[in-house]
């Protein structure tokens, strides 16, 4: 089973946030497949980690540049796994049913939108009955992070 995580953003925006996470999983040595809602979101990620910073960017590749397998960061709107990631992301409230075939998981949702609450509440009730090991991690005032509960 995977570690499944839950981050409740609450003070950043996902374009925020994202990219945050993506960088510290990269540090760590991790591939890692981001699989979002849209295309269209697929496009505003691959634009945004391209951009996101002046002095740099992160590394990462879609469907359209190819070479998936060499990739770091693999954006996608299905469930596929080209990169051999360890990590997955979802956004935009996305069930992702192949988790299980990922080490750990990270599920992002917006925390000031009640529809996202009460999606990701029930993706939670879902991966706790999977088995997956659970965390839940609410952002704080400040954009860090505050673990608040586990099961």
């Amino acid at each position: 089973m995977s570690e499944y995580a839950f981050y409740h953003l609450l003070t950043k925006r996902l374009d925020e946030a994202l990219p945050e996470l993506l960088e510290k999983a990269v540090a760590r040595g991790m591939k890692t497949v981001v699989l979002a809602g849209s295309k269209a979101r697929v496009d505003a990620l691959d634009t945004l980690l391209w951009t996101y910073r002046r002095e740099g960017f992160l590394a990462h590749g879609t469907r359209e540049t190819g070479y998936p397998e060499a990739q770091p960061i693999y954006l996608t709107d299905a469930e596929e796994n080209p990169n051999q990631a360890e990590a997955l992301f979802a956004v935009d409230g996305v069930r992702a049913e192949f988790a299980g075939r990922f080490a750990r998981c990270f599920d992002l949702f917006d925390g000031n939108d009640e529809s996202a609450v009460a999606s990701a509440r029930e993706r939670w009730r879902e991966a706790k009955a999977a088995g997956h090991q659970l965390t839940y991690w609410q952002q704080t005032d400040r954009g860090g992070w505050e673990k608040k509960a586990e099961a």
